[in-house]
């Protein structure tokens, strides 16, 4: 199997509470007792494979080079994509589109809208940063490694979910949980998967607290987070926060590699706002 089918196949075992096996002769499977078998690997690189832009056969080795790179027939941008020219075509084809293009002539207030919602793009990266850097100066700030364990619900069709231990944050008991696809009943019967978690208090609290926080790649951890700040107000009412999706950079297949996982590793940063 390639790597993508081998963690959907593992992760769909996980969620359907089974021992993995393998799809052809049904013998149980692992990331432990399966191993990279590096003389199919290079047989198989040296197979012909089809560009999917020019339909031209060439060793699989070299087809990636081939369509980001060589391919007259691969699918680029216009070089005033900038200024909201929305035309992609071949790459052999760019050069005269280019010359032809209207955007170059347009006037700024043809092209400002397209502008705007470049800076309004741009504006909210920059405001995830500035966010950052002041959450980073307050007095009061805790991070810790987190390991998530699965679990069953009671239902009669159980449900994955995933929880920490508890931990200490600001002289209080914490834990996150995570569950998949958004509490969706099967979700071995979607594609497209996804993960979200949720912070939450374990300890009595007599006034409302204000934390901002964040999940990110661990030290142990397998996949890539994008940096999102969460808030959220916490009171003696309000133990639990919303549910938020953990934001991996490929979504799919970096919830089929979480999932199959035994164990799932993060890093989370607390701030917590002062009255």
């Amino acid at each position: 199997m390639c790597a993508g089918c081998f963690t959907h196949v593992l992760a769909d075992a996980r969620l359907r509470d089974e021992s993995p096996t393998c799809p052809s002769c049904r013998v149980s499977i692992s990331k432990e007792t399966c191993s990279r078998n590096l003389a199919v690997e290079k047989a198989v690189s040296e197979l012909p494979g089809e560009c999917r832009f020019c339909q031209r056969e060439l060793p699989r080795s070299m087809l990636e080079k081939h369509m980001t790179e060589i391919c007259e027939e691969r699918i680029v941008p216009c070089s005033f994509s900038n200024i909201g020219c929305p035309w992609n075509g071949p790459f052999h084809e760019a050069a005269y589109h280019a010359n032809d293009c209207s955007h170059p002539n347009k006037s700024a207030r043809e092209v400002l809208a397209h502008l705007e919602n470049e800076e309004r793009r741009r504006r909210e990266q920059r405001r995830v940063h500035e966010t950052l850097f002041t959450l980073l100066s307050y007095e009061k700030i805790a991070f810790h490694d987190i390991q998530f364990r699965p679990y069953r619900t009671d239902e009669y069709i159980h449900k994955l979910f995933y929880e920490t231990s508890r931990f200490t944050a600001f002289n209080l008991q914490w834990v996150v949980k995570a569950r998949v696809n958004d509490d969706q009943r099967d979700p071995t019967q979607s594609c497209q998967r996804h993960l979200s978690f949720q912070l939450c208090l374990k300890s009595k609290i007599n006034n409302a607290m204000t934390i901002h926080y964040m999940l990110l790649k661990g030290p142990y951890g397998e996949t890539k987070v994008l940096p999102m700040i969460y808030k959220f107000d916490f009171s003696e009412s309000q133990t639990e926060s919303n549910y938020n999706c953990i934001n991996l950079v490929s979504t799919n297949a970096d919830s089929n590699r979480l999932l199959a996982a035994r164990m799932i590793n993060f890093r989370l940063i607390m701030f917590q706002a002062s009255k």
